[in-house]
This record gives C-alpha cells, sequence and structure tokens, in this order.
C-alpha cells in the first residue's frame, strides 16, 4: 500500500516545532510536536464535538536522548489510501503509527504502555513491531 506524504519538514530536535498531517478522507488527523524537551505525535479526530478531539498520543524522543540532534533531520508525516492509518518518519525511519479503525497506537518508545481506558482507544501494547508494518506494505 503506497504512502501519501502529506507533509514534510525540517526537524532540528530540541528547537519547537509543530506539523499538523490531515488525511486525505478529511475526518482524522495528526500533530508531531516538540517542545522542546520532548517529542510527540497526536491522533485527532476533527469530527468530535464534546470534549477534546486528541484521542491519543505517543512518545516520539526526548531531546536529552538524542545523539545527533545538532544535525537536520526530515520529518514526514504520512497516510494510507484509505486515510485511516498514519506514519511518523525521521530521515525515512518509522517512528510512530496510528490505526483510526483499530483505536491502536505504536511507537518506538512504546511510551505510554496502552491508552487510557476511559479514551476509548486499545489499552494494548505500543510497542513497535513488525505487524504495524504491515499496514504500510
Amino acid at each position: 500500500m503506497p504512502l501519501k506524504i502529506v507533509a514534510r519538514e525540517t526537524l532540528h530536535v530540541g528547537q519547537p516545532l509543530v506539523v499538523d498531517g490531515d488525511s486525505p478522507i478529511g475526518r482524522y488527523s495528526t500533530v508531531f510536536e516538540d517542545d522542546g524537551n520532548t517529542a510527540y505525535f497526536y491522533a485527532i479526530d476533527t469530527d468530535v464535538e464534546d470534549g477534546t478531539p486528541i484521542q491519543d498520543a505517543l512518545h516520539v524522543y526526548n531531546v536529552a536522548n538524542v545523539t545527533d540532534a545538532d544535525r537536520p533531520s526530515t520529518l514526514e508525516i504520512g497516510w494510507s489510501e484509505d486515510g485511516l492509518k498514519a506514519l511518523l518518519l525521521i530521515n525515512d525511519q518509522p517512528h510512530a503509527a496510528f490505526d483510526f479503525i483499530r483505536r491502536q497506537g505504536w511507537c518506538q518508545t512504546g511510551f505510554p504502555p496502552g491508552a487510557s481506558r476511559t479514551s476509548g482507544w486499545s489499552p494494548a501494547s505500543r510497542d513497535w513491531n513488525d505487524e504495524v508494518e504491515v499496514l504500510f506494505d
């Protein structure tokens, strides 16, 4: 399944940056945020009227732990053809993904361990595994 890249930015780890990546079908979106200390990838449902549209959040990195933070990186957000699965790439390497139908997220750091049971998203492990990459083949 080809990946449709909807956002591409130069990332300087530790310099605040927010990048939106809207689904081709319109209802869903993702947001990458580096606040200068940590970076997260958020799943957004724009149809939510009551409460927050943020459905889930995945840890991407702690700035202090990035060994090549002094070098610029390329950040990309891509979507599956059906517009229901999103992938965060940094320098062409997958770091986080969401499946909006299964309401599941995964990331290389595996943090947080599972979504809040009140969020409606899966409390299953967020550890990256081969199953995730198959979603985007």
